[in-house]
């Protein structure tokens, strides 16, 4: 995906960089990346991020450098290369390759390319395989079978391995050396000694018998031939590099998820008539039917109709989601029950879908700071290696060691020294752990995010829809504890006045008398009139019932002047429920928290993090809010500028912060943070200035994200480390003669499998949760029924 303008977009002044991704194909190691990256970044005002895995490069570049320019570096550079298209809209499902890898990607990741490295691998394997047996087992060699072998070998020494001869002329015509240089160069090497020896050392003759070693050997006056070499280290590479394209294309599989999520086709309502388009055909606006078992086609408001929708393959929601008429829906969520009617609000590229599709793209496209420090290692190591294995060929020679040992040395290290490892390391654990997180509803933009996300050390939490619904809700019902009086009454009475108005409050007291009453309908009012600032009234039943503001108390009864105190403590709003002149009931409405958010809390502080509340609301309901949430620090009545401020008060103390929120006032805190991670309700500016997004609607899933950036840089580091490690063991045993050259082979395509192998693990990571907690008495709860007399 290019982020650089469309044709049609203003112009871009020359003095602003742009971004642009380029696919580049031919890519196989660490050190084409290191190369691309170099060549790139020669241009003046030039950054490239290169990632093996995807087979993608990021470039930062001024609007004056032009995306052919580009283009014509990396081509320059001995790879091929094109400009990432900007997908309009979710992926097309019906085109499942174009998430599998770009053209001449990396083998068995897909397509023609794929067909031809599987037929060049079985034909590999049935070629080699004798040559392999009868170069091991000396009891079944018979007379002149090194001569069956020697015909065996050569098309695979020159037809199977051709793809790393061809990558390593074309390096060589480039100036470069990569890690199939090597790759050629050892197996040439292997292939011209046995020829030799064959023809012109006296391995040829009838007869010759050769001993199963593993370790390089002098001969006896008889040349050996390492046929088996020829034919191992393509075979192997071959072998390593299909199962390692098929394990990555397991690690990239979220956008191949995303693609699966996105319906094909929707039945619309034009004119009156029902008919069934392609979903790309929808418009803002269209009415669309979503009949159960069926996906919605694109984000939207059900217009008629209620049903529960699943949402757990797009945001991670557990459980099915209630939509009836009004409700905001997402496209990509299952119906799971009745005939929902949908009015179409955004299409393509502007669809909730589509947004996670470009996040999860883009963070696989980063790198964390010890893979950069891998990749710059990685740039030299194969020039390293080469002169490392002509001083080996040289020390041996003239050591006045035997000849065939010493190349048999030399051809060793160049096998074993491939730097496949170190460019794998953190590009699939990325790609798995991205995937990973986007099923959990977390979306991350990218392994700096991770690294960050490691990090932090405090917490600042928003409060309005992020710890609370976000919602005004009622939170009691309160009647005199001397009267004869029905809650639910007085309740149905009030809310019957309130239908008159669009005030916050009014909502919420008529949506709890629906859901508390008997299923009758609410009584109609008469003679509506509202008082700004004081409250409703109206006749209800023939009486006359008013919903205002309490006011003074002293002529309230005792048990209603305890709930507006209560409610004012708590920093809730009480409104008082009048019938005729006598005061009946106090009804308390606020906003409520989230169910999951002590639980959440409380995970953080497991996690070793400090919480830190920041909100714009008054004293009194902030500390209510912290006090129910065992959140000791409080900065309240707090202004967007504020909160910007407090963030880097904490930064300047030393800590590591990251914000939590979901409004625009939280954008300047969100953006100034080390770490910024908006609620998925949140506004589209929480959501630009954040690293992170929490997609699902269950605040749990920030202790989830904090737990999975450090499993995945775990992951990357243990990857980092085997590729070193391997490194560091198997280049001296190489270069001292004791690793033949086809077990250098295998061993270095185990390793490539290794790394892939331990970043898979991440695509299973459940989070763990501690099940015990402390400060008990302090849970949050929330009243569910009406106060009565006792």
């Amino acid at each position: 995906m290019a982020d650089r303008p469309s044709p049609t977009a203003s112009p871009v002044p020359a003095d602003d960089p742009v971004s642009t991704v380029l696919v580049v194909g031919g890519m196989t190691c660490a050190a084409c990346v290191g190369r691309v990256e170099k060549k790139l970044g020669r241009l003046e005002g030039v950054s490239a991020t290169v990632n093996l895995a995807t087979g993608r490069a990021k470039v930062s570049h001024p609007a004056s450098v032009s995306v052919a320019g580009l283009v014509a570096v990396v081509e320059s550079a001995g790879y091929t290369a094109r400009p990432a298209e900007p997908p309009a809209g979710p992926p097309d499902p019906t085109r499942p390759d174009e998430h599998r890898r770009p053209p001449d990607g990396p083998p068995g990741s897909g397509g023609a390319e794929e067909r031809r490295e599987r037929d060049r691998l079985l034909v590999t394997t049935l070629l080699a395989a004798p040559v392999l047996v009868l170069s091991m087992v000396p009891a079944w060699q018979f007379r002149n079978w090194q001569w069956l072998c020697f015909v065996l070998a050569a098309p695979v020494a020159v037809w199977g391995a051709w793809p790393f001869h061809h990558r390593a002329l074309r390096g060589l015509r480039h100036g470069t050396a990569t890690m199939d240089t090597l790759v050629s160069l050892g197996v040439a090497a292997s292939f011209a000694w046995s020829s030799y020896a064959l023809f012109l050392g006296g391995a040829g003759e009838p007869g010759m018998t050769m001993p199963l070693s593993l370790v390089p050997s002098a001969s006896d006056g008889v040349a050996h031939v390492y046929l088996e070499a020829a034919v191992g280290v393509p075979l192997f590479i071959l072998a390593g590099r299909w199962l390692e394209g098929r394990a990555r294309r397991g690690t990239g599989s979220a956008l191949r998820s995303l693609a699966e999520l996105a319906a094909k086709d929707v039945a619309v309502r034009r004119g009156g008539v029902e008919r069934r388009i392609p979903a790309a055909d929808l418009a803002v606006g269209d009415v669309f039917l979503v009949r159960p078992g069926e996906r919605v086609a694109t984000d939207g408001t059900v217009v008629e109709g209620s049903s529960a929708l699943d949402l757990s393959l797009v945001t991670g929601e557990s459980h099915p989601i209630e939509a009836g008429p009004g409700s905001p829906v997402i496209g990509g969520a299952v119906n799971s029950g009745g005939l929902l009617e949908v009015r179409a609000d955004a299409v393509g590229a502007d669809t909730q879908l589509a947004r996670i599709t470009r996040l999860v793209e883009d963070a696989q496209t980063g790198k964390a700071a010890v893979q950069r420090l891998a990749d710059s290692v990685a740039a030299v190591f194969v020039p390293a290696v080469m002169s490392v294995s002509v001083t080996v060929l040289g020390f041996w020679l003239g050591a006045g060691a035997d000849r065939q040992a010493a190349i048999t040395a030399a051809v060793a290290v160049l096998v074993v020294a491939c730097p496949c490892a170190l460019g794998l390391a953190t590009p699939t654990a990325l790609l798995a752990a991205t995937g990973r997180g986007a099923r959990l509803g977390i979306l991350v933009s990218g392994v700096q995010a991770l690294e960050r996300l490691k990090h932090i050390d405090t917490v600042v939490l928003d409060k309005t829809g992020t710890l609370t619904s976000g919602r005004m809700s009622v939170i009691a019902v309160t009647v005199p504890a001397d009267a004869d009086a029905d809650a639910g009454e007085v309740l149905r009475l009030a809310a019957a006045v309130e239908q008159g108005s669009d005030h916050p409050l009014a909502h919420a007291i008529v949506a709890h008398a629906h859901r508390q009453g008997d299923g009758r309908p609410l009584p109609r009012p008469v003679g509506f009139a509202a008082a700004p600032g004081s409250g409703v009234s109206a006749m209800v039943d023939g009486a006359e019932v008013a919903v205002v503001r309490p006011g003074e108390l002293s002529g309230i009864p005792g048990r209603l002047r305890e709930a507006v105190h209560a409610a004012e403590t708590a920093g809730h709003t009480a409104v008082l429920v009048r019938v005729g002149d006598v005061p009946r009931a106090v009804i308390s409405v606020g906003d409520t928290l989230r169910s999951d958010a002590y639980r959440a809390v409380e995970h953080l502080r497991r996690l070793g993090l400090r919480p830190v509340l920041a909100t714009g609301d008054r004293e009194a309901t902030a500390r209510s809010i912290a006090g129910r949430l065992g959140i000791t620090e409080v900065h309240a009545e707090a202004l967007p500028e504020d909160k910007a401020a407090l963030v880097a008060t904490l930064q300047g103390h030393g800590g590591r912060v990251a914000v939590v929120g979901d409004g625009v006032n939280d954008a300047a805190a969100l953006a100034a943070a080390d770490l910024g991670i908006a609620m998925a309700g949140g506004t589209d500016a929480a959501i630009g200035a954040a690293d992170v997004t929490l997609v699902r609607e269950d605040l749990q899933a920030l202790p989830d994200a904090v737990r999975l950036a450090r499993h995945t840089l775990a992951t990357i580091r243990a990857n980092l480390v085997w590729a070193f490690g391997y490194n560091l063991v198997t280049l001296p045993l190489a270069a001292v003669g004791r690793l033949d050259p086809m077990i250098a082979a295998a061993a270095m395509s185990a390793s490539s499998l290794l790394v892939v192998g331990n970043s898979l693990r991440l695509r299973t990571w459940k989070p763990s949760r501690p099940r015990a907690f402390g400060h008990g008495s302090g849970r949050p709860r929330t009243a569910t029924g009406w106060e009565t007399a006792s």
